[in-house]
């Protein structure tokens, strides 16, 4: 059986609407809590058929305040240069740019929080991404963003940040927007999150991830089938 391990940093945001797609496809699926992850298991993230980067609180710039986080970007690097499929979400996009050698900051439109839709590049509309359709809308929920790296291709845009995706090859996906999650497993960022959300309605947050998380699952069904097809 195929392998597929999830580097999860922080407790709740984990695979969510894709760990029932990647068993479906065959992958016995794990997780990896980075922070206290040992050398042996980064070993075999390293070594995994397909590795998912995903989501959390922090920047991948806070390696001193977050040790755990260089040997994760060193990983995702490794992964990257050597052909293996690699899909980061959120911050895991952003370790893969920074894996690749581009600048991730602090972004001067500040944070982008709750549903909107993307614009795909014409790159976009012939990946897997395609499937998300032009003006899906789609859950952002971060405030740092990245330069698009040498040798990776922008795939969507938002209003507020021009690099929403990118591929890397045909084996590296980085999606700085979530796709991944659903009305019940948000209930959960509500209350992890909630020191980012002053200024932000949660009824609201709910409201709109009730309605639009449902019809984004047919979709992450298609991205990540076509995607892991494409890394066979």
């Amino acid at each position: 059986m195929k392998t597929a391990i999830a580097l999860r940093h922080i407790a709740f945001e984990d695979l969510d609407g894709i760990a029932p797609l990647l068993t479906r496809a065959g992958y016995d699926v794990h997780y990896i809590d980075t922070p206290n992850a040992s050398g042996n298991e980064l070993k075999q993230a390293r070594d995994a058929d397909l590795l998912v980067v995903l989501g959390g609180p922090i920047g991948v710039y806070q390696t001193t305040d977050y040790p755990f986080l260089q040997p994760v970007i060193d990983l995702t690097e490794e992964r990257l240069q050597h052909g293996k499929p690699t899909l980061g979400i959120c911050l895991g996009a952003q370790i893969m740019a920074r894996a690749l050698g581009a600048k991730v900051y602090a972004g001067d439109a500040g944070k982008e929080i709750g549903w909107s839709p993307l614009t795909l590049t014409s790159e976009g509309h012939e990946s897997p991404l395609a499937a998300l359709g032009q003006g899906d809308a789609v859950l952002h929920w971060h405030g740092d963003t990245f330069d698009l790296p040498q040798g990776a291709v922008r795939l969507a845009s938002s209003a507020l940040y021009p690099n929403q995706a990118f591929s890397y090859d045909k084996h590296g996906l980085a999606l700085q927007f979530h796709i991944e999650v659903t009305a019940d497993g948000l209930e959960r960022w509500y209350v992890g999150h909630v020191g980012e959300l002053s200024g932000f309605s949660v009824p609201e947050l709910r409201q709109q991830g009730q309605m639009l998380a449902p019809r984004l699952a047919p979709k992450l069904d298609q991205v990540m089938s076509q995607w892991l097809s494409q890394c066979a």
